[in-house]
């Protein structure tokens, strides 16, 4: 009888990680291909969460978390406006069910929104995608990281647009590792 080949754990456990991370990286490719593809990350999660089966129904919410962060003067050179011009910023977590799918940072011009998105944004959960949908926006990526931290699979900058090319919010979306559901 042979003796045991002590290599042999170790390298059935480095294949192990290997395809681990092969498929890792692949859901962050899937993902980062539906956000780039796609105008609303809302819908984008939406159809996550529902191939994963993470709730019934497969509903996103944004948690809001009321801080404060001023725009930057690139921010404000990003959304067209003068040094004037009221930016609210909106900070929330986007569930489904019990998982956090992202966490998000949106600086946005409330005088491009109508009243009722404004009071929506303000006194809601309701992501900001939803929101807004009434515009008819689309997306313009500046740029999506796949990221290497324990709470951010991929990290997304962009602009929301109105359909006359008007920027009205720039987001910077946080991506969780619980999009690498096995379902997915």
């Amino acid at each position: 009888m042979l003796a045991p080949n002590p290599i042999l754990p170790l390298i059935l456990a480095f294949a192990l990680l290997s395809a681990c991370t092969a498929i890792q990286s692949d859901v962050s490719g899937r993902l980062r291909a539906d956000l780039l593809s796609g105008n609303s990350a809302t819908v984008v999660l939406s159809q996550w969460c529902a191939a994963a089966h993470l709730a019934e129904p497969p509903t996103i919410m944004a948690l809001r978390d009321l801080v404060d962060i001023p725009a930057t003067d690139e921010t404000r050179a990003l959304l067209k406006v003068n040094v004037d011009e009221p930016i609210r910023y909106r900070r929330v977590k986007l569930i489904c069910g019990t998982h956090t799918l992202s966490e998000a940072d949106n600086w946005y011009v409330p005088a491009r929104l109508t009243p009722q998105m404004n009071m929506v944004l303000d006194t809601s959960n309701t992501p900001f995608g939803s929101a807004v949908k009434d515009l008819n926006f689309h997306r313009t990526t500046l740029d999506a990281q796949v990221v290497k931290a324990p709470n951010t699979i991929l990290r997304v900058r962009a602009l929301l647009l109105t359909l006359a090319e008007q920027p009205f919010s720039l987001v910077v979306e946080n991506y969780t590792p619980e999009l690498e559901s096995p379902a997915l």
